[in-house]
């Protein structure tokens, strides 16, 4: 039996690929896909909120949304040894932004800013978390450098409580629907990586008849659906936040000129029985029990999705509640 010959890993110098914090640093990080990485770290989903975001007469690096609690996530850099300057600028930032998720992320933590986190986590209650955060890039040979994030400081418990959570799903009991569905939408993240579009093809797939994607605010995700007693598939944008009627009708009075840069028809839901809103598209004569199909319906899901996104996309983060007029509401 031959042996097969090995890379040897090669460190490379941060200040090789980002030469500033602020200007390649963070905007690589607010990458949906570098922001996934760290999430996955992390054992977060990660929903970019803002840059810079200034909080009094400091600027914050990244600001974001856990996904899953809708709690506030904190992101600040530091392409150096950690200092006491970031640890004051992290609890001033923390302060103004009520945020209860803080990661700080550093070349290097000191032993005495790892200990302040540990003892961060020690005095407070469960709904604050702090977190530290070593970068690292690596390559092998002439190969691209890679990121590679270490943990040295977290709240107590967690990487059990994200392992227990974790294996509430993998370890359960799986339907032979729910089974189905898990491999739908694995299916369907390789047709979006295909696509090569706005919208990434690495969420973790899960066992429902849903999946969603961001677009880059909170309470705005796209979403792909099977809805199998009827035959379909559907792609949506899905508004679910306190405002969702005000937001919907604000893209509704632009329906004409969505649909001529979309090239069809959408489904204006306002879905008046509830808070939040759908506009859509549907597939019709799509058994996603059928996988013989598949390959036709995830290319148009994958398709849908990306077209949602780039017209969507810019349309949402613009949308201001306080340009209606009070009557409106």
């Amino acid at each position: 039996m031959s042996e097969r010959a090995l890379g040897r890993l090669i460190r490379v110098e941060l200040r090789d690929i980002w030469i500033s914090e602020s200007a390649d640093f963070t905007p690589w990080l607010a990458r949906e896909e570098n922001l996934a990485i760290l999430a996955e770290t992390l054992g977060l989903e990660l929903e970019l909120e803002a840059q810079e975001k200034a909080v009094g007469p400091f600027r914050a690096d990244i600001l974001c949304k856990d996904i899953g609690s809708g709690a506030w996530v904190l992101i600040e850099n530091q392409l150096e040894r950690t200092d006491h300057s970031h640890l004051g600028q992290l609890l001033t930032y923390a302060s103004g932004l009520e945020a209860v998720t803080i990661v700080w992320i550093a070349a290097r933590f000191t032993e005495e800013h790892r200990s302040t986190l540990d003892w961060l986590n020690r005095i407070t209650d469960d709904s604050f978390r702090f977190f530290g955060l070593e970068v690292e890039l690596w390559k092998i040979g002439d190969s691209a450098a890679a990121p590679k994030f270490n943990m040295v400081s977290k709240p107590n418990n967690w990487s059990r409580s994200v392992a227990q959570a974790a294996r509430a799903i993998d370890e359960s009991e799986l339907s032979e629907t729910r089974l189905l569905q898990r491999d739908y939408w694995a299916e369907l993240n390789l047709a979006l990586e295909r696509a090569r579009g706005p919208v990434s093809g690495t969420r973790k797939p899960q066992p429902q008849s849903w999946m969603n994607y961001p677009i880059g605010r909170t309470g705005f995700s796209l979403s792909a659906g099977m809805l199998r007693p009827k035959r379909q598939v559907r792609a949506e944008l899905y508004i679910s936040n306190e405002h969702a009627k005000i937001f919907f009708a604000l893209l509704r009075a632009q329906a004409e000129t969505v649909e001529q840069e979309l090239g069809y028809p959408l489904a204006w839901e306002e879905l008046p029985a509830g808070r939040d809103t759908r506009i859509a598209t549907y597939l019709a004569d799509a058994d996603a029990e059928d996988r013989d199909d598949w390959e036709r319906q995830h290319a148009w899901l994958a398709a849908r999705l990306n077209d949602f996104h780039r017209v969507f996309g810019t349309r949402v983060r613009q949308l201001d509640v306080e340009s209606v007029p009070r009557s409106a509401e």
